[in-house]
């Protein structure tokens, strides 16, 4: 009996085959975004600042889009809503040692946001 030898070019050809069904399957997962989440948006961003910064507890409440990429609202840990201000690479709260900073970012990047919610039988909180 002989023994059954594959010859080279169709070896080459099956070969080739294989790289472009790879190929095609890398592309449509590519495509689909199926390696990856693409760039989270501005209040994912800000929900997982706050749940780092805080802790697993931050609830957010309400968020307003602002200028230059910020995201402005209210976030609670069980206690009183406090306001913040999410850049992409920082977070500061009303609540924060640095009062006068994150009061002139909230004028500059979320100028018509509301300083508190309106409170039952009171007005809003100026």
């Amino acid at each position: 009996m002989t023994t059954r030898r594959i010859r080279t070019e169709r070896l080459i050809a099956l070969l080739g085959g294989a790289v472009l069904v790879l190929g095609a399957l890398l592309f449509w997962l590519v495509t689909r975004d199926g390696l990856g989440r693409g760039e989270p948006s501005a209040e994912e961003r800000a929900r997982d600042q706050l749940r780092e910064h805080i802790g697993p507890g931050a609830v957010v409440r309400y968020t307003e889009t602002g200028r230059r990429r910020a995201v402005c609202g209210y976030v609670s840990n069980g206690g009183e809503p406090v306001i913040f201000i999410s850049r992409p690479n920082r977070i500061l709260l009303e609540t924060d040692p640095l009062k006068a900073e994150f009061d002139e970012m909230l004028r500059d990047v979320c100028p018509g946001f509301l300083t508190r919610p309106t409170r039952p039988g009171g007005g809003a909180r100026r």
